[in-house]
């Protein structure tokens, strides 16, 4: 099995180190930022051990662990066999449509996966937990988050991540730990934004009374930068950050972003907002039917029915040297570029 494949290379390894150098345990590795986050690892020399659920696909690149995340006792066998340097937990659940979908998808996993560390690894170097903007909730449209802003999510997915956060801060310096926010996420090898791509190349650009919704990005890679930054500083220990570009700019300016880099004459295709309601509904009534869960949801439609997801990263800029590499408009064309030379598009 997958965990039997990664438990062998640590058994010659005193059990009283705190942790092996260069190793790094990531969950979420079959996704699109923990597979990203696998690869950069990988290509820097980390001996990368990823967390795979029953039935997910095992990483094609470095080892891999069977896990079930409702058994504390199988996290624990791997990390008290491993003793990883790092931990990156990239998983969480962004599909759902009851609040007890996204809470076994983000709290649970996070609650047991860290109480594992605790009772086994408590000398990890770092453990970094990737949150969410969704925690906090919508911003005002002239005020981006910052950390000391009071937490207010608005539904069910932003609830499950700040409910993780609140395991972190419970254990207070038990376990070494950061957190990482992101708004939203883009780059090679996104699913969520292709759709948009898409269209694009089909001669449509849609909005669904989206225009000037004011939104924070933040290229994939830039994201992992961060991650791994704030890893290696002591300065982050036991807080969390907001890892953005910087530049907030309306859904519209986005999408008019990726018209320009598509080349391509498209028709401006405006349909009502309550749409996204019907729509909503109706993904929900197909996951009850198929018991497949819809990205697209009332829960969802909850998240683009306001009207600013942005915030700040001036604490991650202070703390541990922060700084985004790739503007909108680059990352928007690598991201176009690698659709078309993978054959997305």
């Amino acid at each position: 099995t997958a965990l039997q494949i990664a438990l062998p290379r640590a058994m010659h390894a005193s059990m009283s180190e705190p942790y092996r150098s260069r190793v790094a345990l990531v969950t979420g590795a079959s996704g699109f930022v923990g597979g990203r986050l696998r690869e950069a690892l990988l290509g820097d020399g980390w001996d990368v051990i990823a967390l795979v659920r029953p039935g997910s696909p095992a990483p094609r690149r470095g080892r891999s662990a069977g896990v079930d995340y409702a058994d504390v006792d199988s996290l624990a066998r791997v990390l008290e066999a491993e003793k990883p340097e790092l931990i990156f937990h990239v998983a969480g659940a962004t599909k759902g449509v009851t609040q007890a979908d996204f809470r076994a998808g983000n709290l649970m996993p996070t609650e047991n996966l860290l109480a594992a560390t605790r009772r086994v690894h408590p000398g990890v170097r770092r453990f970094v937990h990737v949150s969410s903007l969704a925690a906090f909730g919508p911003s005002p449209r002239d005020e981006p988050r910052a950390e000391h802003h009071e937490r207010r999510p608005v539904e069910h997915y932003g609830s499950s991540k700040l409910e993780a956060e609140h395991a972190f801060e419970a254990i207070g310096d038990a376990v070494a730990w950061t957190m990482i926010r992101p708004p939203t996420v883009y780059g090679p090898g996104d699913v969520d934004n292709f759709e948009l791509f898409r269209l694009v190349k089909r001669g449509l650009n849609v909005f669904y009374g989206n225009r000037e919704t004011l939104m924070s990005f933040v290229y994939v890679d830039d994201l992992l930068r961060g991650m791994r930054e704030a890893a290696d500083s002591e300065a982050t220990r036991g807080k969390g950050y907001f890892v953005c570009d910087g530049h907030p700019v309306t859904w519209e300016a986005y999408q008019r972003l990726i018209v320009g880099t598509s080349g391509r004459s498209v028709r401006d295709l405006d349909l009502p907002e309550f749409l996204v309601d019907v729509s909503a509904v109706f993904g929900e009534l197909m996951t009850r039917f198929d018991g497949k869960p819809r990205l697209f949801n009332r829960q969802k439609a909850i998240l683009g029915h306001q009207k600013a997801w942005t915030c700040r990263h001036d604490s991650a800029r202070s703390d541990f040297g922060y700084r985004p590499q790739v503007e909108l408009h680059e990352g928007v064309q690598r991201t176009f570029d690698w659709y078309r030379h993978e054959g997305w598009l």
